[in-house]
């Protein structure tokens, strides 16, 4: 059998997989605090015929060898944590990390989960909780009787309560950020998980120890710009569409060769 059928095969289930990943992008266009993802794509092993270097004669030796790939194959699927378009919207209780940093999130389990996602509400007992009433972490409870909620750049809460006329204090918002943020695990739900690749969380006030500061009435929309998902959807089905024709053609070559006996 023609190596070229498997070689152009690799390529087309390759392109397949980068188009499940700009379709997923495209997906999550409107995603609160989503970030793209990108194909990493390595070549395969490579049979030598013949090695470079070997002698050809008594003082004569190859320069180049040959050598005859097998295809392609995904490495990795990279999320680009660039920061995505900051949106008013007038909230109080919206927030968006200005640079580097993640929300801490409290599961059921007793985990702690990772996002950018800072679109939070109250809940029955007026604690801060994600859009799937996972909590805050570290827990932040608004007063009843509160108004005029103030969130600053550093992520000190506020409020003013009714009867007093200071404001008071109501808690402290923190940010983690990873050595290698890429290494997070995708658990959906906007939430992302700890990893051995991510590195241990590093928690901090915000604006500090490079941390990014908060932005209230705000959310960070998606970082995916949908023009460069066109481009590259574009790019991924003409190179399947190449693949594709090489093995007609190596088909095609093998049809002759079958048909020599006749």
């Amino acid at each position: 059998m023609m190596r070229s059928l498997w070689t152009a095969g690799s390529g087309m289930a390759a392109q397949q997989a980068n188009i499940d990943v700009i379709s997923n992008n495209l997906a999550n266009v409107n995603t609160t605090g989503y970030k793209k993802s990108r194909s990493d794509f390595q070549d395969l092993m490579y049979a030598t015929v013949r090695a470079a270097g070997a002698n050809s004669g008594e003082d004569t030796q190859i320069p180049t060898g040959i050598q005859i790939g097998h295809g392609v194959r995904q490495a990795a699927t990279q999320k680009i944590y660039t920061v995505g378009n900051l949106q008013n919207t007038g909230n109080p209780l919206d927030v968006a990390i200005e640079g580097e940093g993640f929300f801490q999130i409290m599961m059921e389990d007793g985990t702690v989960a990772y996002t950018r996602d800072g679109a939070f509400k109250k809940d029955s007992d007026g604690r801060l909780v994600t859009s799937e009433g996972y909590l805050l972490e570290p827990e932040l409870t608004i007063p009843d009787n509160a108004t005029e909620i103030s969130i600053s750049p550093n992520g000190v809460v506020t409020a003013k309560i009714s009867g007093q006329v200071d404001p008071q204090e109501l808690g402290q918002l923190e940010v983690a950020r990873f050595i290698n943020p890429a290494g997070l695990e995708n658990i959906g739900r906007n939430l992302l998980r700890e990893t051995a690749a991510s590195g241990t969380p590093v928690v901090s006030n915000p604006g500090s120890e490079g941390a990014g500061s908060i932005a209230q009435q705000y959310l960070e929309m998606s970082n995916v710009q949908i023009v460069e998902e066109m481009v590259n959807m574009i790019v991924a089905q003409r190179a399947y569409e190449m693949n594709s024709k090489a093995i007609t053609t190596s088909d095609e070559m093998l049809s002759q060769v079958a048909q020599l006996k006749r």
